[in-house]
């Protein structure tokens, strides 16, 4: 029995908040803002020391990597060489785009395996799948063939102290019958095992709505990549804050998504450049988003 009608009101207001998502995520109270460094593909193979000083000097403290291969590890730089980069800029690596496309294609887990011990000498979080390759995604039961081999990589990822996940484009929500293939690798994977990094800019750009893909599968959606809409060109990106997309209400719903990293993300129409682009996104989150 509660004692008093202001603890009843006290704990509704919390449900309502918990049940809604609509409260402020770890994320947000850390006010760390990260970027996926695929954003300066450009700068960043030429001078990985200077173009990371540059990052941290324009307001990350997070970054998500990229470009990592079993022949030339990261544009030559051996993982821990990268890390001690990293870490003379305060920039925390917490997740990695590796490509994987010969373990999708034919089961052969070299670079599966590489990218997992590249990414415990980093001290990432998170090992990620940011593309299937299209003739391995034409038909739901390419989807249930992808969802079986995320399963059994996350075990491994698991065995290794990491979290697999997996990052959409657009193709995903293609429909096959009733269901898409992001329904399938939601449905057939082990959420043990697999979370997903929603790329909000494609899937809005898909004619869908972040909010409620958060409510079909509540805490599915550990990672965000925040880039935003050119208002007169939609297959454009723009700086985060001058386009189309509302990040302040998107925003809400962290706690829904299950929300733990965001990672800004500008992959065309730089302006005025790579390393202006990349300081005008941070700067409105901060002041903005995360205030």
């Amino acid at each position: 029995m509660f004692k008093s009608k202001k603890n009843l009101s006290g704990m509704l207001l919390v449900a309502v908040i918990f049940f809604t998502g609509i409260s402020t995520s770890n994320a947000q109270k850390r006010k760390d803002v990260g970027l996926q460094l695929f954003s300066l593909r450009e700068l960043l193979p030429k001078d990985v020391a200077g173009t990371l000083q540059k990052v941290s000097q324009a307001g990350y403290s997070q970054v998500e990597l990229y470009g990592f291969s079993i022949k030339d590890q990261f544009w030559g730089l051996k993982p821990a060489e990268l890390k001690k980069i990293l870490d003379e800029n305060g920039l925390k690596p917490v997740s990695g785009h590796f490509n994987m496309s010969p373990y999708f294609k034919s089961g052969d887990e070299a670079e599966l395996k590489a990218a997992i011990e590249a990414a415990k000498i980093l001290g990432l979080k998170y090992v990620t799948i940011p593309w299937l390759d299209a003739d391995t995604r034409t038909s739901a039961e390419d989807y249930r063939t992808v969802a079986k081999r995320l399963n059994y990589a996350g075990q491994l990822c698991k065995n290794a102290g990491l979290k697999l996940t997996y990052h959409n484009h657009d193709f995903e929500f293609i429909k096959y019958g009733n269901e898409t293939g992001m329904d399938i690798l939601l449905k057939d994977t082990d959420k043990k095992l697999v979370d997903f990094e929603m790329d909000i800019y494609w899937v809005i750009r898909s004619g869908l709505q972040p909010y409620e893909l958060f409510k079909a599968n509540p805490g599915r959606y550990a990672m965000w990549h925040i880039k935003d809409m050119d208002k007169s060109d939609p297959k454009l990106n723009t700086e985060v804050g001058s386009g189309s997309i509302d990040y302040k209400d998107i925003f809400k719903h962290a706690k829904l998504s299950g929300m733990k990293y965001f990672f800004v993300e500008h992959e065309n129409n730089y302006k005025p450049d790579m390393l202006g682009s990349i300081t005008k996104s941070c700067a409105f989150i901060k002041d903005q988003i995360l205030k």
